[in-house]
């Protein structure tokens, strides 16, 4: 038996048959190789913390699986930078009393980490497990480079995730204020109403109040967790949660089973700003977490924005301080929000490189009995195969279509 036939107490024979009802149709395990990598992934993402670099180096480097059977054996820090040297090409390096500390860190977990005991829990839980490279991946997320997940736990329909292409993160205070929580419910049901899904993460405050807003609009919010997607946190938040789950998506990049920290709601930020087309703050003190979301969004070059408040209000000096040194757009209305996405010229109603409105041009070209095909909808709205696949997705997710065995129908709304 190989080393990686047995990953972390988990066979291969059992992994795979644990993790084949875990992934999506689009999911491409059609040989060996595919299938052992993304245990490899479950393997390693159990060991290791979120935006965890020298992880991702050994990752990028070596690819997971090898990645992962390193950490299996005994090596120490100088045979792996050996090993980095080899494969990297010139690539900056850490030095190898790093690479003995982080391989420390990791194999401490060994012991507590069972990645059946994850497929298993997932299972339980109805959950789904997305890769990168998989056509429902989000892709902002590739912009975290190193720092990018190994792949995502999601519960709800995970073509949801398409409606990430047009998105904005809404966050904030957990201890908002009535005008805070009225700002961001008339802005996330706005929003919400010109189709953007809502991402924010879950809290109390702002998070909560932006995330109703879009269930009661019957629109898509996701909500990226601190722990794992089986622990519903805050706990006060749960019964939201779960209708997030029905109409959204709840989504975390840590395995089933994982408790939330301190330092993984940091780095959850991340990728509340990475999915999102831009963030905006809505209501923030001098030292909300919000600020780090805001932080990580300056960082990967997206758009942000921070909604003002009274200027005696404690609860708005995190916006104004976003405002005045970190060129945050000030925005005060639903449209200006939008405009982040969508520069004045190029909104809703423009033409955007010749395709105007293109889920209204693939709705617009289906019919409610008969079916259409991928190419006769191309041919029809002038789009390309990805752009008509895109808006598929989108229009499904929110329940305005259904695909059959003649091709794509129209839902009576």
């Amino acid at each position: 038996m190989r080393e990686s036939d047995h990953l972390l107490g988990c066979t291969f024979s059992v992994a795979e048959r644990l993790l084949r009802p875990l992934v999506t149709p689009s999911t491409d395990l059609g040989d060996e190789r595919a299938i052992r990598g993304l245990l490899a992934s479950v393997a390693v993402s159990a060991l290791i913390e979120p935006g965890d670099m020298d992880a991702g180096l050994l990752v990028e480097v070596l690819g997971v699986e090898l990645a992962a059977t390193f950490l299996m054996d005994d090596g120490d820090g100088d045979r792996l930078l050996a090993l980095l040297r080899e494969r990297s090409a010139g690539a900056e390096l850490p030095t190898a009393e790093r690479l003995d500390a982080a391989l420390a860190r990791w194999r401490s977990r060994r012991e507590q980490s069972n990645p059946e005991r994850v497929l298993e829990r997932a299972a339980h839980l109805h959950a789904t497990l997305v890769p990168p490279g998989d056509p429902l991946w989000p892709r902002g997320l590739d912009d975290l480079q190193r720092g990018c997940p190994l792949l995502l736990w999601v519960r709800g329909d995970t073509r949801r995730l398409t409606t990430l292409d047009r998105s904005i993160a809404m966050v904030g205070a957990r201890a908002a204020t009535g005008y805070g929580t009225h700002v961001a419910m008339e802005s996330a049901a706005a929003l919400s109403d010109r189709g953007f899904a809502v991402v924010s993460g879950g809290a109390y405050g702002i998070d909560a109040a932006a995330h109703r807003a879009a269930v009661a609009s019957g629109q898509v919010t996701v909500a990226f967790l601190a722990g794992g997607v089986d622990r519903l946190y805050p706990s006060g938040n749960a019964t939201l949660l779960h209708r997030v789950i029905e109409t959204g998506l709840v989504v975390s990049e840590l395995p089933p089973g994982s408790a939330p920290t301190r330092w993984r709601f940091l780095m959850r930020n991340r990728l509340i700003a990475a999915a999102a087309q831009a963030t905006v703050v809505i209501e923030a003190g001098s030292r909300s977490g919000s600020l780090n979301t805001a932080g990580h969004a300056a960082q990967l070059g997206r758009p942000l924005g921070a909604v003002p408040g009274p200027v005696t209000s404690p609860a708005s000096a995190g916006c104004h301080r976003l405002i005045r040194e970190y060129d945050a757009v000030c925005v005060t209305t639903p449209d200006e929000m939008a405009e982040l996405c969508e520069p004045i010229g190029q909104g809703a109603d423009a033409d955007i490189d010749g395709e105007v409105l293109r889920s209204d041009d693939v709705l617009g070209a289906l019919r409610i009995r008969s079916g259409r095909t991928l190419r006769e909808l191309m041919a029809a709205t002038g789009l390309n195969a990805s752009s008509v696949q895109s808006e598929l997705g989108r229009l499904e997710a929110l329940g305005r279509v259904r695909e059959s065995g003649d091709g794509w129908h129209r839902l009576v709304e």
